[in-house]
């Protein structure tokens, strides 16, 4: 199967990182070092090869290091179906984030079409036992790499529910002033659910087609009051409906923006909001493998993953299965703890990277 892969890495006044070059092949990287030494920053630079905010959500002066604040860049080479990429991302001082792809500006979203990456972070761990929108901030993102325009509904969806909310809490009544925002609400509102639901689908498959150590989760997208309109016209009506019931409240309350993930242990038929921790972590695990064995299939190439003090909740013997799995898929997964041990199943088969802290600055070692 063709690869998807940095073969090099190179950071400039991101984070911690004052400059770092990574000279990379397609295997696993391991990354090992104390906490705050600046493994999770690697990471997150990563992620922004990828289209959205990175794995933290973080504004663009917020990456820039510190006190210097001089603006930063991050350089990869991107290996893609057997094509060669350079990706430059860079931020000038307090300025939005850039996207240049083989020498040309490019959107964000653009990096869709020739990259995949998917992360887990420890925050991520209380997913089902937090609010409904970090989880449907889990699901875009695995939607996202099914569908990369999804991304583009997604703003678009939002944009117009602003403008939307804004007139409800001006109390404005006038049915013209709605007219416009609420088809395009429905538009790019029903393309939303659509493609949610097809993520659900591949995922589910990915899943049960699998032989894994790692607990299915069964996977349902539900809606606080009654049901999600199916198609655009149903979901403009529902809008229009909903109206003056809108207006009491002061926002939109019908729309994909409602939804929830709802999430159950199959193997003992228990929602995974009840599980142990160790449990629910498994589950987060399985469906990031699961996400990343169909996008194998979809795109072509494993996704590039992200894993964020991964041992964490997970016994040796899990552990051991989670790096089995990764090297099976072939997935250049990037993955950090604390110590070296904690990847010692992993042998050769990995590339690995010790970061550590020296007087404000992360330093980072191939060993």
């Amino acid at each position: 199967m063709p690869g998807l892969y940095l073969s090099a890495l190179t950071l400039s006044h991101f984070r911690s990182h004052k400059s770092a070059r990574l000279e990379l092949d397609a295997r696993p990287v391991a990354i090992h070092g104390s906490n705050g030494a600046g493994k999770t920053n690697i990471l997150e630079a990563v992620s922004l090869f990828s289209p959205g905010r990175g794995l933290r959500r973080a504004a663009a002066q917020e990456m820039a290091r510190r006190p210097e604040t001089l603006g930063w860049k991050i350089i990869g080479i991107l290996q893609s179906l057997h094509r060669t990429h350079e990706i430059e991302i860079w931020s000038d001082e307090g300025a939005a984030r850039q996207t240049r792809i083989d020498g040309k500006a490019a959107a964000q979203v653009a990096l869709g079409r020739i990259a995949r990456v998917l992360w887990l972070i420890p925050s991520m761990d209380r997913l089902w036992i937090e609010g409904a929108e970090g989880r449907r901030r889990f699901l875009d993102r695995m939607t996202m790499s099914f569908t990369p325009s999804h991304a583009e509904a997604a703003l678009a969806y939002e944009k117009a529910m602003r403008e939307r909310n804004r007139l409800l809490k001006d109390q404005v009544r006038d049915a013209h002033w709605y007219i416009a925002l609420e088809r395009q609400m429905a538009q790019t509102g029903a393309e939303i659910h659509t493609n949610r639901q097809a993520a659900l689908a591949q995922l589910q498959a990915a899943q049960s087609e699998a032989e894994t150590a790692f607990p299915t989760a069964e996977l349902e997208l539900i809606v606080s009051e009654g049901e999600m309109p199916d198609t655009e016209s149903d979901l403009r009506d529902a809008l229009s409906e909903s109206r003056f019931r809108d207006l009491a409240a002061g926002r939109s309350l019908v729309g994909p923006h409602r939804a929830d993930l709802y999430g159950v242990y199959a193997a003992k038929g228990v929602p995974a909001r009840d599980c142990s921790t160790g449990e629910q972590k498994a589950l987060l695990v399985s469906l990031i493998l699961a996400n990343a064995r169909a996008l194998a299939r979809d795109f072509g190439a494993p996704p590039i993953l992200l894993l964020d003090e991964v041992a964490a909740h997970l016994d040796a013997s899990r552990r051991a299965a989670l790096y089995d799995e990764i090297c099976a898929l072939g997935a250049q997964a990037w993955m950090t703890g604390t110590g070296a041990e904690l990847f010692t199943e992993l042998g050769d088969r990995a590339q690995h990277i010790e970061v550590a802290e020296d007087t404000g600055t992360s330093n980072v070692v191939m060993t």
